[in-house]
């Protein structure tokens, strides 16, 4: 071949094998910005390690991890959100809402309420015979004032308290057959069958009821079951409040079953004339005023409304009897 031939093959294989290398590092130029950008981290090459090797590397320990795109938060909600491990835990499981605290009005709406409600119970307001029953709530009074305290003051002199107590006890054992079947009306089995066996006991250990070992060594009250107190239960109505001359308060109800539990009293059997039965009732209700002589002691200086006060007590204790 002649030399000119040589020289020009020379120098158009020098410009092939140069256009070719620079194709080839554009390329691969162009490729590690596109890496770059789609930030899968930072991929660069040793100079011993390709290029082509270099992207697909695990990369290093100790880069730095890439960061986690969080949640926006909702509309009107915190600017930002704590990332610690308690807060996502929060997030992941929220724990339930307490409950609403009651504003100070609806305190004040529901003891109000709970008060209507037990005013409603007593039934204190119903008092149509007020103008009567305070007449003769004076006129007992007095009575008790000026005839039964100073008989029971006399009483108290001859006879100790503790012969004051058996006397009660004694008629309180006369008296079981009205609580016994009251309870039994009413549906309490357990308070008939204390009943019973307070009767037997104290009949025979406690020497024909002067004592009360039922309840001192075998530890069985006494129930407080009455008439009243059954129709209550059967779902009377209390009716008006009622004050008698020498009795005590009560309600038209209560005035029913004391009759019906009269009828019941083994002494209107015992002793069927009525002076007796009379004679019998005072020297019991003597016997408990002795036993109860200071009971009403300064009540009369620290009560400005003594009528409503009994009122408002009898009707409140008449109601937790019936609860009961």
């Amino acid at each position: 071949m002649p030399r000119s031939d040589r020289s020009f093959g020379g120098v158009a294989s020098a410009l092939l094998l140069t256009v070719a290398a620079g194709i080839l590092l554009t390329g691969c130029g162009t490729f590690s910005g596109l890496l770059k950008s789609d930030g899968a981290g930072t991929l660069s090459a040793t100079p011993e390690t390709p290029a082509a090797t270099a992207a697909v590397t695990t990369p290093d320990a100790t880069a730095p991890a890439p960061p986690v795109a969080m949640p926006a938060p909702a509309e009107g909600g915190a600017a930002g959100l704590d990332a610690s491990p308690t807060a996502l835990t929060r997030a992941a499981d929220p724990d339930p809402e307490p409950a609403p605290r009651r504003s100070d009005e609806e305190e004040e709406a529901s003891a109000l309420a709970q008060q209507k409600s037990d005013a409603d119970a007593l039934e204190e307001d119903y008092d149509p015979w007020e103008g009567f029953n305070e007449k003769m709530f004076s006129f007992n009074r007095n009575l008790d004032k000026y005839v039964l305290k100073p008989a029971a003051r006399a009483y108290r002199f001859v006879m100790p308290e503790p012969w004051q107590v058996l006397i009660a006890n004694g008629f309180d054992n006369i008296n079981f057959i009205p609580r016994m079947i009251n309870s039994l009306l009413q549906g309490k089995w357990g308070g008939a069958g204390r009943e019973l066996g307070r009767f037997l006991i104290n009949s025979t250990a406690g020497i024909g009821g002067l004592f009360d070992p039922a309840k001192d060594y075998w530890g069985i009250p006494k129930s407080r079951e009455d008439f009243g107190q059954t129709l209550a239960v059967w779902g009377a109505k209390a009716g008006p409040y009622l004050i008698l001359p020498f009795m005590e308060p009560m309600t038209v109800r209560d005035g029913i079953g004391k009759a019906v539990d009269g009828a019941m009293q083994p002494l209107s059997y015992v002793l069927p004339f009525v002076w007796d039965r009379i004679g019998m009732k005072a020297g019991d209700t003597l016997n408990d005023r002795a036993l109860n002589y200071d009971l009403f002691q300064g009540f009369e200086e620290s009560v400005i409304d003594m009528y409503s006060a009994v009122r408002h007590g009898y009707l409140q204790r008449r109601q937790q009897l019936i609860k009961e």
